[in-house]
């Protein structure tokens, strides 16, 4: 995993964006978070983690997104609670599940047509709009396929190895304890979780699943696409502007429900 610092200057606190599948840094260094430094982590080909950072700063605070909701929980998990605000956007704790995340199916259906035309079809997927498209494709991930595809290879090799494949009906009673102790060790609740209406690479209804019967998340239904300017612009900087109240009342006022 690349940890990328876009500011880097001592602040007392940290904003951590766990980017999704196929991403870097590229979309996401225009913003910038009041009174804060701001690291992002993109490619899951590994999980190797520098865990100093949550010693380093008074708070840590987390927006995950897509396949980074997966990635922060694995690494957010292992850490104390006490001095870290964690919001999910469309993604899930479980991303390769056809109850939780993206089905089974669907999910290799994408890791065994992937080429470069098929990529600009995903991207254009993860929009709402053929503008909010030729938005991204002015600050595009600069990374070459094979890379990324290898990247979704080892995603779900790891998340299988860890929890198990929904479409294996076998039943081996030492792989079924390995599993359930993954998903006690590994797991962690979100504050906020932005569930997008629009979303077509995560289904909403799955989000919902996931999401919506935990005890500590606060989940919001939004309008959203899966990839949305306005939404990052919120949790990657504006949002660090508001007090605690105005950011309640912000919630409140996007929430769909």
């Amino acid at each position: 995993m690349k940890q990328v610092y876009i500011i880097n200057e001592n602040h007392p606190q940290l904003l951590l964006f766990f980017a999704g599948w196929a991403a870097d840094e590229t979309p996401f260094k225009q913003y910038r978070p009041k009174d804060m430094d701001y690291m992002i982590c993109y490619d899951y080909r590994t999980l190797d983690f520098d865990y100093s950072i949550f010693d380093r700063y008074r708070q840590v605070n987390v927006v995950a997104w897509s396949m980074g909701v997966w990635m922060g929980s694995l690494i957010l998990s292992q850490v104390p609670r006490d001095k870290v605000f964690s919001l999910a956007f469309n993604g899930t704790t479980y991303p390769i599940d056809n109850l939780e995340g993206i089905p089974v199916n669907t999910f290799q259906a994408t890791l065994d047509g992937l080429t470069p035309a098929t990529l600009q079809k995903f991207l254009r997927r993860m929009c709402k709009d053929s503008t909010a498209y030729k938005a991204i494709m002015e600050v595009p991930p600069r990374r070459a396929c094979d890379e990324i595809k290898e990247e979704l290879r080892l995603i779900q090799e790891r998340y299988f190895d860890l929890f198990g494949d929904a479409n294996n009906k076998s039943y081996d009673k030492e792989k079924e304890d390995k599993y359930e102790a993954n998903i006690e060790k590994y797991n962690y609740e979100y504050n906020y979780a932005f569930i997008g209406k629009n979303d077509r690479i995560f289904p909403p209804e799955n989000m919902e699943m996931n999401f919506c019967d935990l005890i500590d998340c606060h989940p919001v239904l939004t309008d959203n696409a899966h990839y949305d300017e306005s939404m990052f612009r919120f949790l990657l900087q504006d949002m660090w502007e508001m007090t605690a109240s105005e950011f309640r009342y912000h919630v409140k006022a996007i929430n769909i429900e």
